[in-house]
């Protein structure tokens, strides 16, 4: 067998040689692979010829490609060859193990990869019953050299991942192998210390040493091996190999943290530990990482990581942008995430049944924590914050004088953390020189961002439980600061008018943040304190310097606003400042950069418009009887805002018509009531009712007409049937605001008083009457003319009416899509270009909008009108034969719609 054997060997090594050669062909490529497969596949003498390919004088590929086919053979043969032949190349595998390879630093590591998978393959199907002394071998084998042990200890790895995490053998094998390794974990966890501690220690000696670099690598490189594999079993093994003989594993891995070339895999070993989820009494001794020794080096592994770091920022060798050193960066993750866990387990522990007392040290925990909160690093800020939040809210930490102290120290971090600065294109933070490494772009950074602010709202609100009223303190400071000082728009300026921020200015990013965080507080303070504690001056000197503060920048009025409705609880106890938030809140609704200008407003004027509209509505919502007695001056301010028709949009004008109707329902009067919504809905009860508007709502060609949609308009002039557009919308969306706003006395008796209640259920149940039924069913059948007329539009016959302007008018827009998919709306400087849209898009948002508001209407008329709506004769004929008609031709997206506001309503 020799000679074929030989012959076979040489004609394998040209073929490995075609396929690695860059210059081959792809014919030649393609054919030589086959060959090789075909070998693998067929060949008698797969064994010679591998162990032959595989010995050390062959090249490193060639070598590769032997090791290849004994897995190959083992993994597909094993159970068809005679024992004698499997004891064979078992000896010969572990032959190559022990004499088979070269130095450990000089090895390949794919060659390293390969020999330790066919040994776990002849483990997997040999062991334990066939090969009862595996462990002991693998033992003897580390005696040989540093080669041989970093392979034992790969083996050792890929056996675990192999049963335990990926399950790659039949469910016996598995069991049996799982069993046998259990019943040795102790053996084996002492084996692998022993190892660890050795190579540690010849490491630490041999490094000192000159001229002994290589062999001190050498050991390094075993000790890295040695804590993979620890790490590839710590995550499963009973918690009690873990913590045992005094958790000296643990104790060797926070030792290890102070080698720079050891840290990151015993950090990675760390942190599966900590990590380990199981019963309570097992996880005790985890505690013991609170000590004093524990602690200090984990500590002084995080103070040399953040230094080495940042080390070579100031070297003049350094180009710009490498100034940060990857892997004491990736150690400080490892760091943060260990103390994350460390922090987990003592809220899982402390005020169990497991009786955990509240560590000494946890004053040097938190401050280290700390340490990691304030880090320039906006990743690593954000790590931190599920572990404060947790302490924040546990029952007996949270009332610790440390964790007090410590709440302080957070909001004071925080007030730092929640300004918007790091972005990678940039170099006006320390944090910009992180972000490069953790964000592929600025739009990635501001998305990240956007969810760790949204996070520490979270815990601010948790942590204004413990201390509410320090906090109201420092976000009063705050927000005082912010209005003393003078507004810097720094480099990047807005684009619309001279003078004012862009949203990455530095005034706009603090005055962000503040809001942001002044939102959070307050908010809670109400919760949280008793009505006597409450700072309600200090509340409404904030507030009046608030309204007293006058800017012309959208963004900061914007930030304003909110401030204002933050603080608007603290009026309740001073009603006669309310005038004075109104007339901020009105004048708001009507803001300008540029007066008497024509050009479309830019995103951040429309913000500022829809912002105090969304605030009175808030207003009326919560404090409607407070407001009450202003009703009269906000209705007749109303009534001339209305009489500018260009003054106001459409969505701002029914803003305001939902304040009212808000308000009006604690008239408590139902005559009042209606007769205020006749003449609230007069206007648009006429023009919806009209000849003319029955025409359009009823016949799918008029309203196309109507619409306009049926017109050539050449882009960039005027369409003159939007004026149509906007009075249509304006009527839907009024019938809708009415429709989800006017309400009966929740008071029973109030109701009665006021004329609500028109009858009981045979069981003894009120049946009211809403005030706004008469005009919203006089209303109602135009409505189901025009969702009928809607569906219609989608019929072949006036498909073809659309103009060739508007013959897209019916896609799905882009908003839509995006919500679909998931995908986050554009959020760096979209706020200073003037809203541009084509008529097209302008098309497309008014069928969208009319088509869901039509529908929103229909889903909460059943809840308002409640008996005067399902009594409606032929109601359920009415609505087969308008929101049911035509489906077959509506698409799938509108059906959507369509589906979810009635099913949910």
């Amino acid at each position: 067998m020799g000679e074929p054997v030989a012959e076979m060997c040489d004609q394998l090594i040209k073929a490995v040689n075609v396929m690695m050669d860059v210059e081959s062909s792809q014919i030649y490529r393609l054919e030589a692979l086959k060959f090789c497969e075909e070998f693998k596949e067929k060949c008698a003498f797969c064994v010679p010829c591998g162990l032959q390919l595989a010995d050390k004088t062959q090249t490193a590929v060639v070598r590769h490609f032997g090791l290849q086919i004994l897995e190959h053979v083992i993994k597909f043969r094993w159970n068809n060859m005679p024992q004698k032949e499997k004891v064979q190349l078992k000896n010969c595998a572990m032959g190559l193990l022990s004499s088979g390879t070269y130095p450990i630093l000089e090895e390949e590591s794919y060659i390293k990869d390969v020999l330790s998978r066919i040994i776990v393959e002849m483990i997997k199907r040999e062991w334990p019953q066939h090969w009862p002394d595996m462990l002991k071998e693998m033992e003897a084998l580390t005696s040989v050299g540093e080669a041989q042990t970093e392979l034992v200890m790969l083996i050792l790895l890929r056996l675990a991942e192999d049963v335990i995490t990926f399950r790659t053998l039949p469910t016996q094998r598995r069991r049996d192998i799982q069993q046998t390794l259990t019943q040795n974990m102790e053996s084996i966890f002492s084996f692998l210390l022993a190892i660890l501690q050795l190579h540690v220690d010849e490491y630490r000696k041999l490094k000192r040493i000159p001229g002994q670099e290589l062999q001190a690598k050498a050991h390094c490189r075993v000790g890295v091996a040695t804590l993979n594999t620890l790490a590839g079993y710590i995550d499963w093994v009973a918690l009690a190999n873990i913590t045992s003989d005094n958790c000296r594993l643990l104790e060797i891995l926070c030792l290890l943290l102070s080698e720079t070339e050891l840290q990151l895999e015993a950090a990675e070993c760390l942190l599966i530990a900590i990590s380990r989820k199981g019963k309570l009494e097992d996880r005790k001794p985890l505690m013991v990482l609170f000590d004093d020794v524990a602690m200090h080096y984990i500590l002084s592994a995080a103070q040399f990581a953040n230094g080495a770091a940042i080390c070579n920022k100031s070297s003049p060798t350094q180009p710009e942008g490498t100034g940060l050193v990857e892997t004491h960066y990736i150690f400080l993750k490892r760091l943060c995430q260990v103390l994350c866990a460390l922090g987990s387990q003592l809220c899982s522990l402390v005020g169990s049944d497991v009786e955990v007392e509240v560590p000494a040290n946890l004053s040097k925990y938190t401050e280290a924590f700390l340490a990691f909160t304030t880090h320039p690093s906006q990743f690593l800020r954000s790590s931190t914050q599920i572990t404060w939040g947790t302490l924040f809210r546990h029952e007996i930490l949270s009332k610790d004088p440390v964790i007090i102290q410590m709440t302080i120290k957070y909001f004071r971090a925080t007030m730092t953390n929640l300004v918007k600065t790091g972005f990678p294109s940039r170099n006006d933070s320390p944090s910009c020189e992180y972000s490069r490494h953790d964000f592929d772009s600025d739009e990635d950074f501001n998305s990240f961002f956007n969810s760790f602010r949204a996070q520490q709202g979270e815990v601010v609100r948790n942590a204004c439980r413990i201390v509410p009223l320090e906090a109201f303190q420092i976000a009063a400071e705050w927000l005082q600061y912010q209005i003393s000082t003078p507004i810097d728009i720094g480099t990047t300026v807005s684009k619309t008018a001279e003078g004012l921020c862009s949203i990455l200015s530095p005034a706009a990013v603090q005055w962000d943040a503040m809001t942001f965080f002044t939102e959070s507080v307050v908010g809670k303070i109400f919760k949280n304190v008793e009505d006597e504690k409450l700072p309600v001056d200090q509340g409404v000197e904030l507030l009046q310097a608030v309204l007293n503060y006058n800017t012309r920048d959208p963004l900061i009025l914007s930030c304003v606003l909110t401030n204002v409705s933050v603080l608007f609880p603290f009026v309740t106890h001073r009603p006669h400042f309310l005038p004075q938030v109104l007339y901020k809140l009105f004048a708001s609704i009507t803001f300008e950069v540029v007066e008497e200008s024509k050009a479309p407003r830019t995103r951040a004027v429309k913000n500022v418009r829809r912002h105090a509209c969304s605030s009175i509505i808030k207003m009326s919502r919560d404090y409607p009887q407070f407001i009450l007695p202003c009703f009269d001056m906000m209705y007749n301010h109303v009534k001339k805002l209305f009489s500018n028709e260009d003054l106001l949009n459409l969505l701002e004008k029914c803003a305001l018509m939902e304040a009212l109707v808000l308000i009006s329902n604690q008239f408590k009067d139902y005559n009042k009531q209606k007769n205020f919504l006749e003449e609230l809905m007069g206007t648009v009860a006429a023009r919806w009712t009209s000849d003319e508007m029955r025409h359009v709502l009823w016949d799918p060609a008029l309203f196309l007409a109507f619409v306009g949609a049926d017109q050539l308009v050449a882009e960039g002039t005027e369409h003159t049937t939007g004026i149509n557009r906007s009075r249509l919308s304006f009527c839907v969306y009024t019938i809708l605001g009415v429709v989800k706003r006017a309400r009966w006395p929740a008071d029973l008796e109030e109701a009665k008083a006021g004329g609500f209640v028109v009858g009981y259920t045979p069981n003894g149940a009120p049946i009211y009457r809403n005030p706004c039924n008469t005009q919203v069913l006089a209303l109602l059948p135009n409505l189901l003319a025009l969702i009928r007329t809607h569906n219609s539009l989608f019929l072949p016959e006036n498909m073809c009416r659309l103009s060739e302007t508007f013959s897209r008018a019916y896609d799905m827009i882009e908003v839509e899509k995006n919500v679909v998919l998931g995908l986050p709306q554009p959020a760096l400087d979209i706020y200073d270009p003037p809203v541009y849209k084509t008529n097209l898009e302008r098309m497309q948002g008014f069928f969208c909008t009319l088509y869901d508001n039509c529908y929103h209407t229909l889903g909460k008329a059943g809840l308002s009108l409640q008996q005067d709506f399902y009594t409606i004769e032929g109601l359920a004929e009415q609505i087969v034969g308008s929101a049911f008609v035509s489906l077959d031709n509506v698409p799938d997206h509108r059906l959507r719609t369509m589906i979810h506001i009635l099913l949910f309503h």
